[in-house]
């Protein structure tokens, strides 16, 4: 069947449609994405703004009518925290139902951190033990872990680096300046802070192996010298705590308008990067990470798993000889 995954986040609003069926993998057929920044249209009184919302709006028909040209059988549409911690949340969502025809089904941070947890499992496979999977996002961090498909701990912060850059760094992907040395302390003072309500229970739970998704660790890991996604989808990255240290060197200095001209980064996602790495390597030292591994599925992913496994199978199992 074809399967459309259509994923309004802090960042982007991005439909996925894979060919799959129960059992297999599934192989994407088509990907496109609007760079909305959700998590930067949010005004003070914390609600998406008027622009935001009529740019979502147009974004979810966009993706709609994209969906229906490629004969998706079915789309399964959610939001994340950009949406989900809105105080209007509820007037975004009806508006976008009603003209858009899409019910968006917003997902908890857990659900995110679950979802996630499934995708790299089954991309790791079992051989991986104990697995603690990270994924940094516009609004939030996700953790993970656990031995089994679902996982024993799963948690969700606001360490997202879309709501860090706007709520700490105060700059945009065209600055030509960078955050001061006080803003950026304070920053990494306020992530210590998040992090100390989750280590000790993170601690308890052990693993064996760490796996990072999500745009910014796997840009993390490309200036840190991962192969380049030109190399393929199978090509084994990894980011370790020595090599993200350098990174963060150096792009602590390099204003937004710069750093969009390295290999690697996403012009339009520049100016998150430095509070996307300061919520990284607090993450990597404060669990005891020496390095961790890049995986290409994610939360996407692990919502096409989990629809696929509610399907029944093509045919049943074979009688034993």
């Amino acid at each position: 069947m074809r399967l459309g995954v259509l994923d309004v986040g802090s960042n982007t609003v991005h439909l996925l449609v894979v060919d799959a069926h129960h059992g297999a993998h599934p192989w994407p057929a088509h990907s496109e994405k609007a760079v909305l920044r959700l998590a930067e249209q949010i005004g003070r009184d914390g609600a998406v703004t008027t622009a935001g919302a009529d740019a979502l709006v147009a974004a979810v028909t966009e993706a709609k009518m994209a969906a229906a040209r490629l004969t998706a059988d079915d789309v399964l549409a959610f939001a994340t925290s950009a949406v989900r911690d809105a105080t209007n949340a509820q007037q975004v969502l009806a508006r976008v139902r009603t003209e858009t025809g899409v019910r968006l089904q917003v997902l908890t941070g857990a659900d995110e951190a679950r979802m996630t947890f499934l995708a790299v499992r089954r991309w790791f496979g079992w051989s991986a033990g104990r697995l603690l999977v990270l994924d940094i996002g516009g609004g939030s961090l996700e953790m993970a872990a656990g031995i089994d498909e679902e996982p024993e701990f799963a948690q969700s912060l606001p360490l997202g680096a879309g709501r860090l850059t706007r709520d700490w760094l105060h700059i945009g992907p065209d600055s030509n300046h960078t955050p001061s040395a006080t803003a950026v302390a304070k920053l990494a003072e306020y992530v210590e802070d998040m992090l100390d309500a989750v280590v000790d229970e993170m601690a308890e739970v052990g693993w064996d192996r760490v796996a990072a998704t999500s745009k910014t660790f796997r840009t993390l890991a490309r200036l840190a010298g991962a192969a380049p996604s030109s190399d393929g989808l199978w090509a084994r990255r990894s980011l370790s705590q020595t090599g993200l240290r350098q990174v963060i060197g150096f792009i602590r200095h390099i204003p937004p308008s710069k750093l969009a001209e390295l290999e690697g980064v996403s012009a339009r996602r520049a100016h998150q990067l430095l509070a996307g790495a300061i919520v990284a390597e607090a993450v990597m030292r404060r669990f005891g990470v020496e390095t961790l591994d890049i995986c290409p599925w994610a939360l996407r992913e692990g919502v096409i798993l989990r629809r696929l496994d509610l399907l029944e199978p093509a045919q049943g199992p074979r009688e034993p000889v």
